[in-house]
This record gives structure tokens, C-alpha cells and sequence, in this order.
């Protein structure tokens, strides 16, 4: 049984938020996406965001935290990176609305990754440390698959 401080609790409901959050958008945006694989890598990004949730409720409840499979399905979900990038035209209308769709989950995965550091320094129970660090990573692959997708589709190029 876990024994959580205050500080820990608070924290956490903060992380079950954010997850609640993610498995809303991603599942509204997979909804609203026009290119199928965009609807696939969202809908798999909301299934392992319920297992991040999951895995949050398993810990607010006393009880050691269960890891998931979630990434093997996270190898699979990352569409393949291009050799060369995209040259930027304008893009249709449809396209301009998974691109805004994209943009705002890359922005919430930033967040949410930055927020789950917080939390796992701020965790006394190592095995707590180790899911939250776990789920972290997950959130910093969810940014890498959009990420990938966007510059694929020519949506986003650094500069």
C-alpha cells in the first residue's frame, strides 16, 4: 500500500486532469481529422492515455501502479519519417484543420510532458517515480508522432 503526501495527492489529480484532458481531445480530434491516418495515430494516442489514467487512479488509490504495453502500440502508431521535407504551399482547407488539430496536441503534449516532471520529482515512492517516468516518456513519443506526422505532411518544418 502507497502512502501519499499531500503535496503527492495534489499533484497527481493535477496529472489526472491533464490525462481526462488528452483522452478528450484526442478522441474529439480523431473524430474531426479528415486524413485517416491521423485518425488512427489520435486514436491510439487516447487508448494509451487512458492507460496514463489508469495507471494515475491505481495510485491515488494506495495501490502500486501496473505498467501497460503502451509502447509497442507506440512504435506501431508513428507514421514513417520522409527522406526530404515538404515544400510549403498553402494548404487546403481540410489539411489546415488537421494541421491546427496537430498543433494544438503537440503544444498539450509539451505541457503535459513539462507538468510530469514536476510530479516525479516530487514523488517519494520509487516505484511511483518509475510509472510517472514511464508515462513521461509516452507523452514526450505522443509529441515525436505528431511531430513526425506534421513534418510529413509538410505542416511544420523547423527552421
Amino acid at each position: 500500500m502507497i502512502q501519499l503526501t499531500q503535496k503527492e495527492k495534489l499533484l497527481l489529480e493535477d496529472q489526472k486532469a491533464h490525462e481526462e484532458l488528452c483522452i478528450t481531445k484526442y478522441t474529439s480530434y480523431a473524430e474531426q481529422a479528415g486524413d485517416p491516418q491521423l485518425q488512427q495515430l489520435f486514436n491510439t494516442y487516447a487508448g494509451q492515455e487512458q492507460q496514463h489514467l489508469d495507471t494515475i487512479n491505481q495510485i491515488l488509490s494506495g495501490q502500486q501502479p501496473s505498467m501497460g504495453a503502451g509502447q509497442q502500440q507506440q512504435q506501431q502508431a508513428q507514421p514513417p519519417q520522409q527522406g526530404s521535407p515538404a515544400i510549403e504551399q498553402p494548404l487546403a482547407q481540410g489539411t489546415q484543420n488537421d494541421a491546427a488539430l496537430c498543433q494544438d496536441m503537440l503544444s498539450t503534449e509539451k505541457y503535459i510532458s513539462s507538468t510530469y516532471n514536476t510530479a516525479i520529482f516530487e514523488m517519494t515512492d520509487a516505484n511511483v517515480r518509475q510509472a510517472l517516468n514511464h508515462i513521461q516518456k509516452e507523452e514526450q513519443e505522443h509529441g515525436e508522432g505528431i511531430f513526425n506526422y506534421m513534418q510529413s505532411k509538410g505542416y511544420y518544418q523547423p527552421k
